[in-house]
């Protein structure tokens, strides 16, 4: 089982850190379609497209690396002043409760959305460029699922904590 977790974590850390340099290059783009817009008077027509997808990329592939962090927003007032085996059970409701039944939707829809976008090959409208959608689709689709595998991860830990007061990783 710390192989299957070792795994989870090291796909999550790898999505995470490649990347983030979308980031870059989401900024390149911005500033190539500002300059070309506000100083040449010569907008492209692919910028505002492309700028979206590699967001959205940047967004669904960062969800997964943040929750091996521990790094999503919470109320934390008085969440940190519990006992490690008190917030381990809070975590553990709250995934069980929320985390799985809404990204387990979200995954599955994702993924359904991302075949149907294969099989009619959907297309962008937002342009007259008019780029596939498919392969952004898909990276959502991985994004969900990748970032539901390591909710899993951290419950199977969370779980480990609530029942024998110690880290999984650490015995």
């Amino acid at each position: 089982m710390r192989s299957f977790l070792k795994i989870i974590d090291s796909i999550s850390d790898w999505t995470g850190k490649t990347t983030c340099w979308l980031a870059a290059a989401l900024v390149g783009l911005i500033s190539l379609e500002v300059i070309l817009r506000y100083v040449f008077n010569s907008p492209t027509m692919w910028g505002y497209e492309t700028q979206l997808m590699a967001g959205g990329v940047l967004y669904a592939m960062g969800w997964a690396y943040a929750q091996r962090h521990r790094a999503h927003i919470r109320i934390d007032i008085v969440y940190l002043r519990l006992p490690p085996r008190y917030r381990a059970g809070i975590d553990v409701f709250g995934t069980f409760f929320t985390f799985f039944p809404l990204l387990g939707v979200f995954t599955y829809a994702a993924i359904n959305k991302a075949v149907i976008s294969w099989k009619i090959g959907e297309v962008g409208v937002a342009t007259w460029w008019y780029p596939p959608l498919a392969p952004f689709r898909t990276a959502v689709a991985i994004g969900f699922l990748i970032f539901f595998l390591q909710g899993l991860a951290q419950f199977i830990r969370d779980f480990y904590r609530l029942v024998r007061n110690k880290n999984y990783d650490s015995s």
